[in-house]
């Protein structure tokens, strides 16, 4: 059973990995002015505003005229990254 329960938390951490990466993608693209309307751009866009906005309701974001909401979210991803590891860690061991 644990081993399937491992399977499962290795899974989901890959997930956050793969959205760190597409936070970390989209706060680079708004730095080159995109064009809205190429479908990359609107996935990114739809995948990354939804985190954005949860951080924006609780957290003022945007000090002189720079949005750390991407910093916010890929650091606190980290942090449960790395709970979620220990817990893993001690379920295996």
């Amino acid at each position: 059973m644990s081993e399937i329960i491992f399977g499962i938390g290795s899974i989901f951490l890959t997930l956050l990995n793969v959205y760190i990466w597409v936070i970390i993608i989209a706060a680079l693209i708004t730095w080159v002015n995109p064009d809205p309307r190429n479908q990359l751009v609107q996935i990114l866009y739809r995948l990354s505003e939804p985190a954005y906005n949860l951080v924006r309701r609780f957290i003022p974001t945007v000090f002189n005229g720079i949005d750390l909401a991407p910093l916010i979210i890929v650091i606190a991803l980290q942090v449960i990254m790395l709970i979620l590891k220990a817990g893993l860690l001690r379920l295996v061991y």
